[in-house]
């Protein structure tokens, strides 16, 4: 059984990964409304990704016949600025989740819990990949938000998805 403080934060973390999934639905129709198809795809793409992270946890907490605790979400953002505000809330989003799973490890380090520091190891991963992803697309929106094509365009050559990465944790209700 996972450490009872570890257990508690990952509980927490849920909420966290349902709120970015709502957040990233909310930028998704923010993007579908100016007409950016591939912008809005990226989005809906990212927020399943977020449901399938607190999924993912959902099912190791199952695993380790841990309480599982489904929290509530924040409000997600509805308005935006401009065609930059979303891309850049989501690298703060990122950022500010990566913190939130560095503690986790480190939760699991101090408790001595081998497998929820194991268990953790694919996220690290994963949110470094995530921060570079909205960095660039920051930096990419940012250049171009006078041509909407060119950003539909990166969207569609840098962002068309890969392949399923054959190392993450399952997914709870996946199949």
């Amino acid at each position: 059984m996972p450490a009872e403080r570890f257990v508690e934060q990952l509980n927490v973390q849920i909420g966290h990964e349902f709120s970015a999934h709502q957040q990233y639905i909310a930028c998704a129709v923010y993007y579908d409304g100016l007409t950016m198809p591939q912008m809005a795809q990226f989005f809906f793409n990212q927020a399943m990704e977020e449901r399938d992270h607190a999924m993912m946890m959902v099912q190791y907490l199952i695993d380790q016949s841990a309480p599982v605790k489904i929290p509530a979400v924040d409000q997600p953002v509805n308005e935006f600025a401009d065609i930059v505000a979303p891309a850049e809330l989501a690298l703060e989003q990122e950022k500010r989740v990566t913190g939130q799973i560095n503690e986790l490890t480190k939760i699991a380090r101090e408790e001595n819990d081998f497998a929820s520091d194991q268990f953790m190891q694919w996220f690290v991963k994963e949110q470094v990949e995530e921060v570079a992803t909205m960095g660039d697309l920051v930096t990419v929106v940012n250049r171009s938000r006078n041509n909407i094509e060119a950003i539909e365009e990166y969207i569609q050559r840098e962002q068309s998805g890969g392949a399923t990465d054959p190392t993450a944790p399952p997914i709870a209700g996946a199949g």
